[in-house]
């Protein structure tokens, strides 16, 4: 059977940034460009006809900037995942896009080969930070948890803690299975109970747990 291709909607305001995006990446065979968008409001309107199955999204773009755009595809498109594709890599940005559900945040300076890597973790439902920008992101969310004090929430097996780890660490489901020797569903059943026991919601919120207890460890 032949695997569908990934489907990508590009927005962002340079004409050379498009192209240049356009250009390598339909070389690859496991990608289809589908649209392209100049601004916010030309994205929603694209996304919401075409229901790409990834859309990277630059920040800075006349009208309507790609914090709001962020918020309104998650709205409109639910079920498209959002890859910040940008330069900015100051926390302010970073914290603020995450704030928004984004499951990703490349560079611009990053090799073609991590902005691959980005879109294939990214379709897998997992999440990608740059390199450059994940220690930023971590040091953000300890000072963020820090600040507002949260509660530490209830206990977790010692299963669950080994689960909540690996999770911190950005392994998937299957990867964790793996490290762990049991299966998938095992994992997603840890997993739930995590989510449930601590009342968070996202790998964000659940790396900032992990790093605020001590679970895991800053670089």
């Amino acid at each position: 059977m032949k695997k569908s291709k990934i489907t990508l909607l590009l927005v962002d305001d340079h004409p050379l940034v498009r192209e240049g995006l356009r250009s390598y990446l339909a070389q690859e065979k496991a990608f289809e460009i589908v649209g392209e968008a100049v601004d916010g409001a030309e994205a929603l309107r694209i996304a919401k006809d075409l229901l790409p199955q990834i859309i990277l999204l630059d920040i800075n773009m006349p009208g309507m900037n790609g914090l709001e755009t962020a918020r309104l595809l998650k709205k409109t498109v639910p079920k498209s995942k959002i890859l910040i594709l940008t330069m900015h890599d100051t926390k302010e940005y970073v914290s603020r896009m995450i704030s928004t559900g984004v499951q990703g945040y490349v560079l611009k300076d990053s090799s073609p080969s991590e902005l691959i890597a980005a879109i294939e973790t990214v379709q897998r439902g997992e999440t990608y930070f740059s390199p450059k920008v994940s220690q930023t992101v971590l040091n953000d969310l300890v000072k963020s948890t820090r600040t507002k004090g949260k509660k530490g929430g209830a206990e977790l097996s010692r299963r669950e803690s080994e689960v909540l780890t690996l999770i911190a660490e950005g392994f998937g489901n299957k990867e964790i299975a793996a490290k762990l020797f049991v299966s998938v569903r095992t994992v997603e059943t840890h997993r739930e109970r995590i989510i449930r026991k601590l009342d968070i919601h996202t790998v964000a919120g659940l790396t900032r747990y992990a790093l605020t207890k001590g679970i895991v460890k800053l670089g």
